[in-house]
C-alpha cells in the first residue's frame, strides 16, 4: 500500500488546543506514517511545543480530532501514548550525566535476575542489549561504562534514540534534536533520524532549521502562530521555499529591505540617496 493510502500511526485532523480565551493551535492536520520522517518547522510561538504536548500525552486536544491507528482517542498521561508506541525524546534528554551509558540506556525499566530477597540487577545482560541496539542503530561505543555526560551532544541523542526503538516506540517525536549542536554532531543525529525511519518508524523531526529538515525529511509541516502555513511532501517544495514559509514571506522581504537599507542599497540594488544628516565631504575639484 502506499504511502499516502496506508492508515497513518499517528493523525491529528482540524486539532487544536486552547488555553482559556487563548487559542495556541488551531486547524492542524498531521499525519505520521511509518518509515517517513515527518517534520514540524516553525519559529518560537508557532505552536510546536503545543504540538508535541497533544501527541505525547501531556495535553489533550481541545477541537478536531487525534487519532492512533485509524481510532479516535483522547490520551491523559504520557504513560498512555507510550503504552500505543509513541516516544518522545526531548532536547534536554532526561539522562543522569555521572551514570553509564547501559544504566541510562535502561533507567527505570532495569533488568533483574534472581528471586526475592536476593533479586539483583542483571549488569552483564542489560550492557550487551544496550551494546546490541546500539549497533543496530549504527553506533558503535568502546566503553558502556563510561558515563553518558562525557558523550557528545550527538552521541547522547543517538543513545536516546536507540533505548526508544527498544522498548518498542512505533512512532517517535524528536523534540529540537539539533538547536544545541554544532555541524558534525547535528549530521550525526541527522544520521540516526534516517537509521530510525529505514527500521520502519513513524518520526516527527521538531525544528527551526530547514536545512536539516530537509536533509531527512519526507513531509513537511511548517506551523505559524497556531496555525498551518504549509503542508507539503518532499517532492512538492524546494528548500528555497520552505526556508520563505518557514521565515514568512512578509516578514523576509522586510528584512531584507532594511538590510539593504542599512548597507546603503536600495531594494533594487541601486545606491540610495545620500543621508542629509551625514558630514558633508570636501569637493576634490575645489
Amino acid at each position: 500500500m502506499a504511502a499516502g493510502t496506508a492508515t497513518a500511526l499517528v493523525e491529528l485532523r482540524g486539532a487544536g488546543k486552547s488555553y482559556g480565551n487563548i487559542r495556541a493551535l488551531h486547524g492542524v492536520d498531521l499525519a505520521v506514517r511509518a518509515g517517513r520522517v515527518t517534520c514540524v518547522l516553525g519559529d518560537n510561538g508557532a505552536g510546536k511545543s503545543t504540538l508535541i504536548k497533544i501527541i505525547s500525552g501531556l495535553h489533550r486536544h481541545t477541537e478536531g480530532a487525534f487519532l492512533i491507528d485509524g481510532e479516535p482517542v483522547h490520551l491523559t498521561t504520557p504513560r498512555e501514548a507510550l503504552d500505543r508506541g509513541i516516544a518522545t525524546v526531548y532536547q534536554d534528554l532526561a539522562t543522569v550525566p555521572l551514570m553509564p551509558v547501559w544504566r541510562n540506556f535502561f533507567l527505570g525499566s532495569e533488568l533483574t535476575r534472581g528471586r526475592w530477597p536476593l533479586r539483583r540487577l542483571d549488569i552483564a545482560r542489560m550492557k550487551q542489549t544496550a551494546d546490541e541496539e546500539l549497533r543496530a542503530m549504527g553506533v558503535v561505543l568502546d566503553d558502556l561504562d563510561q558515563p553518558i555526560g562525557t558523550l557528545s551532544g550527538g552521541q547522547r541523542q543517538s543513545v536516546a534514540i536507540a533505548r526508544a526503538v527498544h522498548f518498542g516506540a512505533r512512532v517517535l517525536i524528536l523534540d529540537e534534536p539539533t538547536a544545541a549542536l554544532g555541524v558534525k554532531q547535528s549530521g550525526v543525529v541527522l544520521k540516526y533520524i534516517a537509521a530510525a525511519r529505514d527500521r520502519g518508524l513513524g518520526v516527527v523531526f521538531i525544528t527551526h532549521n530547514p536545512h536539516h529538515a530537509y536533509m531527512v525529511g519526507d513531509h513537511f509541516t511548517v506551523l505559524r502562530l497556531g496555525t498551518v502555513e504549509l503542508n507539503a511532501d518532499r517532492g512538492e517544495v524546494t528548500l528555497e521555499a520552505l526556508t520563505h514559509h518557514m521565515a514568512g514571506g512578509t516578514e523576509l522581504a522586510a528584512l531584507e529591505h532594511e538590510l539593504a537599507r542599512v548597507r546603503g542599497v536600495d531594494v533594487d540594488g541601486l545606491p540610495e540617496a545620500a543621508d542629509p544628516r551625514a558630514p558633508a565631504t570636501a569637493d576634490p575639484a575645489a
